[in-house]
């Protein structure tokens, strides 16, 4: 398929937030660690995803990469996946583990990355896993050991991280720990973990204003940079999701062929049977699944939305709702709704 919305483009630098389900731990062990690397270090060579920052909390994990040629759901999904299936095993459990979706917020390279490479490496101190730098410096479950050093880490790309310091790498080192010691006294900054504008600057009217003026703002909640990078971001997602030019237009005998089609699409997004999407299943991924073709159809086909409701099973009440999960789903996806519709 062609290339997705921007949120998803290979290339892309994203700050990317996993948690365990109902807060539980995602890692009890240094076994269930090293299982964890072992699996994104093979993920990131095969699909050319590079990883300049990274830490491993016992409830959840920050990473900081650029994606590859697969986009970041493609390898997220695969590296979830392949851990709770081990971690299930070993621990003798079943269900899921991690909670909802992974959080991945969009960054403005420029203006972001040290500040988030720091961020993120900076986490056991905040979290009280080590008591200061020195501890920092040696701790095995976290990039910042790997820049200093003294962790061995080859999945890595520590020597981009310290380009940004110095051309002698002793030198950068130095350089690049007093930039993270610096940052021990600004707190949590929640503004590098997505969604804090929303909340800071008094709901989404007021963000609305705030994008009218252009005033430069610090995030939303999929996307970390000034107003001007998050309008261009927002412009090419309006494009990429209603483009005229990539609507269809389905003639009613070939409506019923359209829609398995595009059923056997979507499921394979989401690793789905297409058949569960015409069910009832309360399954999470398959009305996620579900609220994407509801959304599909009445926006892009022109189809109505009675009719769409019936050929689904569904009442109309029903279809709106999903439909407006539809697009959510879409965007944190970063689905190719033009290649979905490909006739």
């Amino acid at each position: 398929m062609p290339r997705g919305p921007r949120l998803d483009a290979p290339g892309t630098l994203h700050h990317v937030i996993a948690r365990g389900i109902e807060r539980r731990n995602l890692f009890k062990s240094e076994v269930d660690r090293e299982d964890f690397l072992s699996r994104m270090d093979k993920l990131l060579s095969d699909t050319k995803t590079r990883l300049y920052a990274w830490c491993l909390l016992p409830n959840h994990f920050h990473l900081l990469l650029r994606s590859g040629d697969e986009g970041l759901s493609a390898f997220m999904r695969r590296l979830q996946t392949g851990y709770a299936v081990g971690f299930n095993r070993r621990h003798r459990r079943v269900g899921h583990l991690f909670q909802n979706r992974y959080k991945s917020i969009l960054v403005e390279e420029d203006a972001y990355f040290l500040e988030l490479v720091r961020y993120i490496h900076l986490n056991p101190v905040r979290a009280c896993l080590v008591k200061n730098m020195l501890a920092l410096d040696r701790y095995a479950w976290c990039g910042h050991a790997a820049v200093m050093g003294k962790r061995e880490a080859p999945f890595q790309d520590v020597a981009f991280v310290l380009q940004q310091f110095g051309v002698r790498t002793k030198e950068a080192i130095a350089a690049y720990r007093g930039f993270v010691a610096e940052g021990i006294r600004q707190g949590k900054r929640p503004e590098l973990s997505g969604g804090g504008l929303v909340r800071s600057v008094g709901g989404r009217e007021k963000l609305s204003e705030l994008r009218r003026s252009k005033e430069r703002m610090a995030s939303d909640e999929r996307i970390l940079g000034s107003s001007d990078f998050v309008l261009e971001i927002e412009k090419e997602m309006r494009a990429s999701l209603g483009d005229e030019s990539s609507r269809v237009q389905v003639p009613p005998e070939q409506l019923d062929e359209f829609m398995e089609r595009l059923q056997s699409r979507i499921a394979r997004e989401f690793e789905v049977d297409p058949a569960e999407l015409k069910t009832a299943s309360r399954r999470r991924v398959a009305v996620a699944a579900r609220a994407v073709l509801c959304w599909v159809l009445v926006r892009n086909c022109g189809l109505p939305a009675g009719q769409i409701a019936r050929k689904l099973g569904i009442s109309s009440v029903t279809l709106s709702r999903l439909q407006r999960r539809g697009l959510s789903e879409i965007r944190d996806r970063g689905l190719d709704v033009e290649g979905l519709l490909k006739m």
